[in-house]
């Protein structure tokens, strides 16, 4: 069973996002929403948590096998995923020594 799921506080989008309706359906489930507008500066802050998710996906699609899926069984793909995620958090923890 496991931990029951909990909400986020907020959400955090890109100006992808940017539309009262998204608002909307983000705050009726309680969530605050943290989305940039459109025509606002760069370097407001909200991309600094989106580089993050973009910065790992970059390292796992340094990995050929992972940049696409020909792989039709889940099982197989996250027997190349589980090593892939081991060699990027053993190459972070490196660059801290």
């Amino acid at each position: 069973m496991g931990r029951p799921h909990r909400k986020p506080d907020s959400l955090f989008a890109d100006r992808g996002y940017d539309h009262d309706i998204y608002r909307d359906h983000v705050r009726a489930r309680g969530i605050v929403p943290a989305i940039a507008r459109r025509g606002t500066r760069h370097g407001t802050g909200l991309g600094t948590y989106r580089w993050v998710v973009e910065r790992t996906f970059a390292w796992l699609h340094s990995f050929k096998r992972l940049r696409i899926r020909w792989q039709r069984r889940a099982d197989i793909h996250e027997a190349f995923l589980r090593p892939a995620c081991c060699l990027i958090t053993l190459r972070q923890i490196n660059s801290f020594c």
